[in-house]
């Protein structure tokens, strides 16, 4: 079993998500993917989409292999700038809207600048509202974003370059703490990212080549659910998705572990696939759950709605409160990234 630079792979991870990349908005956090992988020895080109895909001759090329990880994020878009200034949200992916009250955010202006604020109720004050404020449902009407601006009407808010259609990035809130956790939003699928780099790296180190031609590939719509429909090779005859794993209620993944899924609202994955994915893992005595995701999607699914001949699969490593302020441990990312290696050896 290979050594997984754990350093390298927090680095990268860091580095990922200190970068905004909602949906719509990813070129950035492209260009630390690209420079990543050219820094390993590869040669990254991108999709007319904005995807980011990198090739690898390996051994053989009698079944042709893909993987696949996302970088964008959840976030969100002006909808409505108000008559006070503040300003009206639109989903970019879908979360509980309650979820993001309090955080602060990054208007990503189409002219260019960026400018802060912060998403609250609009019976934010307790010493105004009561407990009024706690019986209000949040949605995209009584949630709003106020700018640290000195706006007070539209006409102030449009003069700083802020209009309808703007994207907007929540805050990752990043903490790596001494005991391996690792809390941040957008972990969905930075992480997963951050797993396939430093299964490349450990390969490179070791001068290991995968048993198949690969293509690796990192989306960027997959929050949209069209991220990796199109730029893979024809010929894939197998995919593997690097996704977050599911942790809570009723659910067998674990903040410590990688999870092959077997099945999510799209229906079951490949099972031949699965299996091995499975059998690699338990060989290496890898920490390794099974699960099923009944509110989930990934890329490999996404790729099953398009022309595609080709058997999909799905791991990833344990994360607590997916699409919320996330958290996972060192153990399951570099237990994923060793998954994928061993994946890429078979």
């Amino acid at each position: 079993m290979l050594t997984i630079d754990r350093s390298f792979l927090i680095d990268v991870l860091v580095k990922l998500l200190e970068t905004p990349s909602p949906s719509g908005f990813t070129a950035e956090a492209m260009e630390r993917v690209d420079q990543a992988l050219a820094a390993l020895g590869f040669v990254p080109r991108r999709t007319n989409k904005g995807a980011v895909l990198a090739d690898w001759a390996g051994a053989s090329a009698s079944t042709p292999r893909g993987v696949v990880a996302h970088v964008d994020t959840l976030g969100a878009m002006v909808k409505e700038i108000k008559a006070s200034g503040r300003l009206r949200l639109a989903q970019v992916g879908h979360y509980a809207w309650n979820t993001i009250e309090g955080e602060g955010v990054t208007v990503l202006c189409y002219n260019g600048r960026r400018i802060r604020g912060s998403v609250l109720c609009t019976q934010a004050s307790d010493h105004i509202y009561g407990s009024d404020s706690e019986e209000l449902r949040r949605s995209d009407e009584t949630l709003e974003v106020r700018l640290d601006e000195p706006v007070h009407t539209a006409l102030q808010t449009r003069a700083l370059g802020v209009e309808v259609g703007d994207l907007v990035a929540f805050d990752p809130r990043l903490e790596v703490s001494q005991s391996g956790y690792i809390r941040s939003r957008h972990l969905d699928d930075k992480a997963g990212v951050a797993c396939v780099l430093a299964a490349l790296q450990a390969m490179r180190a070791a001068g290991v080549a995968p048993a198949q031609r690969t293509t690796i590939m990192i989306s960027n719509y997959e929050e949209a659910g069209h991220g990796a429909t199109a730029g893979l090779p024809p010929d894939l005859a197998e995919l593997v998705a690097v996704d977050m794993a599911v942790v809570g209620d009723g659910q067998a993944s674990d903040e410590h572990r990688v999870t092959v899924c077997a099945l999510d609202s799209g229906g079951p994955y490949d099972s031949a696939l699965t299996a091995r994915l499975r059998h690699l893992g338990e060989s290496l005595n890898l920490p390794l759950r099974i699960d099923t995701y009944p509110h989930y999607r990934s890329d490999a699914q996404t790729v099953w709605r398009t022309p595609a001949d080709v058997r999909v699969a799905l791991l990833g490593p344990g994360i607590d409160a997916s699409h919320n302020y996330e958290r996972t441990h060192l153990d399951a990312l570099v237990a994923t990234a060793q998954l994928i290696i061993e994946y890429l050896r078979s």
